[in-house]
């Protein structure tokens, strides 16, 4: 029987450790992509240009999927987008663009699939956190981008709570730095090798997903950052 996985932002570099883990492993790949955008996911098994932050469009999608597919085994939510910025240098459409990118992109998905996870009585959200949203003397500088983080965090808390007697589950990975080209790129004099690597993000992430005895877990993955 086919296990199923939504890969949202599957053609960054998180999202691409993220199909490739979950195809070797030998799941189904479907990834969401930005309309638009060339990608070349050769691990994926179906592609579909979804902008994930509107809610019509992720609804037409939810409907085309409960068509296609039926079922889902998990959901991993990996769009996002990041921003400097104190309370002062914060403008209402500063916090607007990170609420959309790394809220809203997984709001409306968790809206549409939970209840398919409680009809089908399994299913494991995957979000990404940030660790300013958690510590909140690193978030002065990244306001609007630690705030879209924490409501992330509360949103898989509130999910967790929700289906705290059924199968379902809901975990957050919370990465430090990760080891991208653009990280790097903009951080030229770092210690590369004390970031977090997209692959273990990725090992981390089916763990979570096949191993049933963990409920609605928060993953540190800090490195030696």
């Amino acid at each position: 029987m086919s296990r199923n996985i939504i890969i949202t932002g599957a053609g960054g570099n998180l999202g691409s450790a993220v199909v490739e883990k979950f195809a070797r492993e030998g799941y189904h790949i479907i990834a969401l992509v930005q309309p638009g955008k060339d990608y070349e996911l050769e691990d994926a098994d179906d592609i579909y240009e979804v902008d994930v932050t509107d809610e019509n469009a992720v609804a037409e999608f939810i409907k085309e999927y409960h068509l296609q597919y039926g079922s889902v085994d998990a959901l991993a939510f990996l769009v996002g987008g990041f921003a400097m910025g104190g309370i002062e240098e914060t403008s209402q459409a500063d916090l607007e663009k990170m609420f959309t990118l790394n809220f809203f992109s997984a709001f409306h998905l968790v809206k549409g699939f939970l209840p398919i996870m409680k009809n089908q009585e399994k299913g494991t959200f995957l979000f990404v956190g940030a660790r300013p949203a958690l510590q909140i003397e690193d978030a002065g500088g990244t306001l609007a981008y630690s705030l879209s983080k924490k409501l992330v965090i509360s949103l898989a808390e509130i999910v967790g709570e929700e289906t705290k007697n059924t199968p379902i589950r809901s975990h957050v990975f919370v990465p430090s730095i990760i080891d991208t080209p653009p990280n790097r790129e903009s951080m030229p004099a770092a210690d590369f090798s004390k970031w977090v690597r997209s692959d273990e993000i990725a090992e981390t992430m089916h763990y979570a997903v096949n191993t049933h005895a963990l409920r609605n877990m928060t993953f540190k993955l800090y490195g030696e950052v």
